[in-house]
């Protein structure tokens, strides 16, 4: 850190002390003592021109207070040493009195006029130090990767340059506070916190209260990132409104740093959330593809245990019945995971042609006759329905997932629903069940990869087929939706875009 930095809070002006009014008269009497000395050499009237030079020097050097004291002096030696009588304030000839008033006014002119100058070549030079402060610091901000170096950044710049501790407060969510070094916060501290967050124009934020630690809003681009707490070094005196402006300036450039920050961890998180998704999409991919095989192997060596020779005992037979049906059912799951990983890779393409629905609903009921038997279906497809341009084969496994997830969920003898009706933008499809229903908060989560009603169940399956339902639908430019129904159960809800179907071709008469 350059020493610009250095009591870079320093008010304008320096409070004059007993000592620069003491310098003040040296300079004057310095002319006093070498005005004596030349006499002989100089009138009265060459000499008393010599006085306004040690005033110039007081206002430039020390302010208006020594400068108007140092032209009083000159006037009050100037009387004594060179005005007959000599050694005396008395006056021989009243036309020194013009002098005097012509000296003293020309003193005091010259005074006010230098200390205007200095005090304006001392706000420029602090106005420096605040962009070249300003600056650095914005410099180190740029490069800092995390809230805990921002913290150390501008607690050293704070302490440097006017000796005050600071602290950033940062906002953890739930009305809680965490200071970015670590340090725990009082509760007055962070209830003032809250109050800045919550109102950062108001009278809490910036208070410039004497002895008491000023607390600056950091305020980004998007949001209020957090609080800048600052306890002066000196509690004698209250922070100046050019000092409070410049926290505010020192905050928005801290503020900007933590939402760089804070938007650095969003799209490292996302990079790497990315990366794993398609590193568990490759395996699930090659995982899939490789079990397929020796799965549909295992059904086929499973149908031909009873044709392989006489008949099999009723032991037999019941294991190899479960060996086909355990076979089975892994291969949906294997089949499951390689349409998700599909999915998820963007690499199917819908082949989308006009379909009636009922096809589509009939093709799914028969696919799943074996998990349906035991289960009361209701079908309310109206006859008047239009046709839905899908990818049949796609939206038979949506169908076939809900239906396999009705079936497995609902006891025995239940009753399954699916029915349909034309909106005015959509065809809403429902398929409800009077099974136990869905947990309830948690109807959304369902569609996540590998999530499940219950963590711990006895029901089979991965937790992957409501969410091959979500990718299909929302790849349609569809929606679905899971809710309880008021009368008990659970109901899926799917809307799929209505289009305007080829006009079929005219019988020639």
């Amino acid at each position: 850190m350059t020493d610009s930095v250095q009591n870079m809070f320093t008010p304008h002006g320096i409070r004059p002390g007993w000592r620069m009014y003491a310098m003040a008269g040296l300079a004057v009497g310095a002319v006093a003592l070498f005005s004596t000395a030349a006499l002989g050499h100089l009138d009265p009237v060459n000499i008393v021109m010599l006085f306004p030079l040690a005033v110039l020097f007081s206002a430039a050097r020390f302010g208006r207070g020594p400068a108007v004291f140092a032209a009083f002096l000159s006037v009050a030696l100037f009387d004594f040493f060179f005005v007959a009588p000599h050694l005396t304030f008395a006056v021989g000839d009243l036309q020194y009195l013009l002098t005097f008033a012509v000296l003293l006014a020309v003193a005091l002119i010259t005074a006010e006029l230098a200390t205007k100058l200095k005090l304006q070549r001392d706000a420029a030079q602090l106005r420096e130090r605040h962009t070249q402060a300003l600056c650095e610091m914005g410099g180190e901000l740029s490069a800092a990767l995390t809230a805990a170096q921002i913290a150390d950044i501008t607690a050293r710049y704070l302490r440097d340059g006017f000796g005050a501790r600071a602290r950033l407060l940062l906002p953890q969510g739930g009305g809680r506070f965490a200071g970015a070094d670590d340090e725990p916060c009082d509760e007055a501290l962070v209830e003032r916190a809250r109050q800045v967050i919550a109102d950062p124009h108001g009278p809490h934020a910036a208070a410039p209260a004497s002895g008491d630690m000023v607390l600056v809003p950091l305020r980004g681009p998007m949001q209020v990132r957090g609080v800048l707490a600052v306890e002066a070094g000196d509690k004698s005196d209250a922070l100046s409104a050019g000092q409070l402006r410049l926290l505010e300036t020192f905050a928005a450039l801290i503020a900007i740093a933590l939402e760089r920050v804070h938007y650095i961890a969003i799209a490292q998180e996302t990079q790497i959330e990315m990366a794993s998704e398609r590193l568990r999409n490759s395996l699930l991919g090659a995982l899939s593809h490789d079990l397929r095989t020796p799965l549909t192997a295992l059904v086929g060596l499973a149908d031909a245990l009873p044709l392989a020779g006489p008949p099999l005992p009723a032991a037999q037979a019941e294991l190899a019945q479960g060996i086909r049906e355990e076979a089975l059912r892994t291969s949906a799951l294997v089949g499951n995971l390689l349409d998700m990983a599909r999915l998820q890779s963007g690499k199917v393409r819908l082949q989308r042609e006009w379909q009636p629905l009922e096809d589509v609903v009939g093709a799914s009921l028969q696919a799943r006759a074996r998990q349906l038997a035991g289960h009361r279906l209701r079908l309310d497809l109206p006859t008047d329905l239009p046709l839905m341009q899908i990818d049949a084969v796609l939206m038979e496994r949506v169908f076939c997932n809900l239906l396999e997830n009705a079936a497995k969920y609902t006891p025995g003898g239940g009753s399954i629903e699916i029915r349909a009706r034309a909106l005015d933008e959509a065809i809403q499809v429902v398929v409800a069940d009077d099974g136990p229903g869905l947990p309830p908060g948690r109807t959304q989560e369902l569609f996540a990869k590998f999530s499940r009603g219950q963590t711990e169940s006895a029901m089979p399956g991965i937790g992957l087929g409501l969410a091959i339902v979500e990718a299909i639908i929302e790849a349609h430019g569809g929606t679905v939706r899971a809710e309880n129904a008021i009368t008990g159960g659970a109901r899926f809800v799917l809307e799929l875009p209505r289009g305007e179907p080829p006009a079929l071709p005219q019988a020639d008469s």
